[in-house]
């Protein structure tokens, strides 16, 4: 790599001092992280009302669609545009991108209206999530406190998922479905107020001199490299008369092709979109392959377990989502754990080798469900999958930004956000396909065999991510 295109590397600007304003300031990020799991869960339980009113049932799957797609595709991209311009900006534009978008929402008058809508709120999704996750690590320099808040804030992730389809419901229930729409903006009220108030403007030391520049070739081709693939399996594998193969293998075309002119023009300019030193070296790697694999399983666990639960074993809609609570209400008891931890260990990636060998066990007590399986066994099966990605969602974002350098920290989050959101669409699709081939019990239990291998293999390399290496190094930076 020439000279040009490795500018030097900048810090940040001072992080508030006190423990009052560090906790305000994280109570800001915790604020939007809950607006942003609001934003992409509390539709869930509306929408086939919604798709009722509209008249829209065949276009049904697109509001779900264009939203992921947005996300997956936009996270990269604001997440270098945090390392480079400062994340503070980034994040008062996403919520007010999520509030305009679900106004709009609450007032589209068809369907086309609304997938439009959504899709602009999956943009200010992706551009929430690529800086709320990376916010902790400018608060936050020394990585064995860092980890606690991240824990924090992916606890406060998952809980406000499971909580905004049943906020989702209720207004629906009683106020009809637009009312759903106008919960986010009410959220966004209280995440604005805080990140005005208390999180400081932490703009990159040099941003002012002009030097930096928006890479925004590499933007477009980053976009199509995302997102191509992604549309191409939601069209290639769609049930029924609604797939569309020769679409689904021009987008696959295109997304090869775009990660074939990303990587060597990335190479060449001096402020890359998708600077290529974040994975140069063999752990980056080995971390965002274990995130596609956590995406999978996870995903799979919390799409296809309903189904089993209800076509296989009986139980109503309600009392599926009750069933499942714990998946989600545990992985905050593992992240605060794995917070607890992490600093007495002088090779934390056994925390992740521990999560990953969990989350294999969580799988397979799954697929030991049947008819007759007790009600404790249902619960304890979830909680034991939901405590396992408590191990592991919070730790590969802190791994990856302790193996970055602090110029490409918000990058190196987006990046294992990205994959594990390629991951989810790839594992649910491919269930998705075993269903359509054999049948909904045939397919599910495929797909938790499948989950077990995956976390065993996330286990595996987490191993081989040697982290003491990193501490050590941090540790006599801190000395020095």
């Amino acid at each position: 790599m020439n000279a040009a295109a490795t500018p030097p590397a900048e810090s940040p600007a001072e992080p508030p001092r006190t423990k009052r304003d560090l906790l305000m300031a994280m109570a800001g990020v915790s604020a939007t992280v809950v607006l942003a799991a609001f934003d992409s869960t509390i539709v869930s339980t509306t929408l086939p009302r919604v798709a009722e009113a509209l008249n829209g049932m065949a276009l049904y799957a697109w509001v779900g669609t264009g939203y992921l797609l947005a996300t997956a595709a936009s996270i990269l991209i604001f997440g270098r545009l945090g390392d480079l311009f400062g994340r503070k900006p980034w994040m008062l534009l996403s919520i007010a991108i999520i509030a305009l978008g679900s106004i709009s929402c609450g007032l589209s008058q068809s369907m086309e209206q609304l997938i439009a809508f959504r899709t602009l709120q999956g943009v200010g999704g992706g551009m929430m999530i690529a800086t709320a996750f990376a916010a902790p690590a400018d608060l936050f320099p020394d990585a064995k406190e860092r980890v606690r808040w991240l824990a924090l804030v992916s606890a406060t992730f998952a809980m406000a998922s499971g909580i905004g389809p049943l906020l989702g419901g209720a207004a629906t229930q009683a106020l009809g479905w637009r009312a759903a729409f106008f919960i986010s903006p009410c959220a966004a009220i209280v995440a604005m107020f805080l990140l005005v108030r208390y999180f400081p403007r932490m703009r990159p030391a040099g941003a002012q001199s002009g030097g930096r520049r928006i890479d925004w070739l590499g933007a477009l081709l980053l976009v199509i490299a995302v997102s191509a693939p992604l549309a191409a399996m939601e069209l290639g594998f769609a049930p029924g008369g609604h797939a569309h193969p020769m679409a689904a293998l021009a987008l696959a075309v295109a997304g090869i092709a775009a990660i074939a002119c990303l990587i060597p023009y990335e190479r060449r300019i001096a402020w890359p979109i998708f600077p290529l030193r974040v994975i140069a070296q063999p752990e980056p790697q080995l971390l965002n392959i274990a995130s596609l694999a956590v995406g999978a399983v996870m995903f799979i666990l919390i799409f296809f377990s309903p189904l089993l639960l209800q076509t296989q074993m009986g139980y109503t809609p309600s009392e599926a989502g009750l069933l499942l609570t714990p998946l989600v209400a545990a992985i905050p008891v593992g992240s605060i754990v794995s917070g607890y931890l992490f600093p007495k260990q002088t090779e934390p990636q056994r925390l992740m080798v521990f999560g990953g060998c969990l989350l294999a066990v969580g799988s397979l007590m799954v697929l030991t469900f049947n008819a007759d399986s007790p009600v404790i066994w249902i619960l304890a099966a979830f909680f034991v999958n939901g405590t396992a990605l408590g191990f592991l969602l919070p730790n590969l974002t802190l791994f990856m930004q302790m193996l970055s350098e602090r110029r490409d920290v918000g990058v190196a989050s987006a990046l294992v956000q990205t994959t594990r959101a390629i991951g989810s669409a790839a594992g649910t699709a491919l269930v998705g396909i075993a269903i359509a081939r054999s049948s909904v019990l045939d397919g599910v239990r495929m797909g938790l065999v499948f989950s077990a291998v995956l976390a065993l293999i996330c286990a595996y390399l987490a191993h081989r991510v040697k982290m003491k290496n990193v501490l050590t190094r941090q540790a006599a930076r801190r000395n020095a």
